[in-house]
């Protein structure tokens, strides 16, 4: 058969249509395999979290098994080129130290499933945010401000990291505020208490398994110290939280007669 001027057997034909069947399946796959990937990672009862490591992964896995095809079709013999490719890693492996231990840590990161694309964390050199993506080289975190923090993974293997997320998403925070001796701290508690209840409320951070509480911590110097511990579901709730749980209790107290104390001294002046 001739085509554009190319005599063509029908072997070599039906070898040619098979090759593009197999590319063309390739293809396919491995846009179908991403969107089922990232479809079914996203659940949330799901074992593997949504990363784009393993979708490229699955990716390049199609892409591997889709040229072996192609290989066998044209009766190429492939253990000279797996020894081909052995010497050749070799050689990669050694040049390419960082990136593999990257990519390696970043599988690590993964499989423990201690940091999770959603997780707040803080590393230990000041860093923080809530993590985007897990990727070859990289983990990226979005910070409250809406920047992005680029930190290689074989940097976040080795860190301290606190994960806000873990072992419950649900987050206590801590307001520390004063009230003067000879208050009545029955009352201070029955009023902070209706306060971070109706605040919960409002911020729509109110959960019967958390309910808000209050601690007298110590004896200051001109106040008893107190502590109310309220409940947010999610790192980046506090801070709307303690704004309005802070104004809130400012007006309560005010129409309630308690104060909120000056630092004091007393002086006494000796007379000859």
């Amino acid at each position: 058969m001739t085509i554009m001027g190319l005599t063509l057997a029908s072997d070599a034909l039906v070898k040619i249509a098979l090759m593009v069947g197999i590319i063309i399946a390739t293809i396919v796959g491995m846009q179908m395999s991403g969107k089922l990937l990232r479809r079914s990672m996203s659940m949330t009862d799901s074992v593997v979290p949504a990363t784009s490591m393993l979708v490229n992964i699955a990716r390049g896995v199609i892409l591997v098994i889709g040229a072996l095809a192609i290989l066998s079709v044209f009766n190429i013999s492939i253990t000279p080129v797996l020894t081909a490719l052995g010497v050749g890693g070799l050689a990669v492996s050694l040049a390419l130290q960082d990136t593999l231990g990257n990519i390696f840590t970043g599988l690590q990161i993964i499989a423990t499933k201690q940091i999770r694309p959603g997780d707040y964390i803080i590393l230990e050199s000041g860093h923080e945010g809530t993590v985007a993506d897990i990727a070859w080289r990289t983990t990226t975190l979005r910070t409250i401000v809406d920047n992005l923090v680029i930190v290689p993974n074989a940097v976040l293997g080795q860190a301290i990291v606190t994960n806000y997320k873990l072992p419950a998403e649900a987050i206590a925070v801590m307001n520390e505020f004063g009230v003067p001796y000879g208050a009545d701290l029955g009352q201070v508690e029955r009023v902070t208490l209706e306060v971070a209840d109706q605040v919960l409320r409002a911020t729509g951070n109110h959960s019967p398994a958390h309910p808000p509480l209050l601690r007298f911590s110590a004896f200051g110097e001109s106040q008893i110290n107190c502590t109310a511990i309220m409940y947010v579901q999610s790192y980046g709730d506090q801070f709307l939280l303690k704004s309005a749980f802070v104004k809130a209790l400012y007006d309560r107290f005010s129409a309630e007669g308690i104060d909120f104390p000056f630092p004091t001294r007393t002086v006494y002046v000796a007379q000859d």
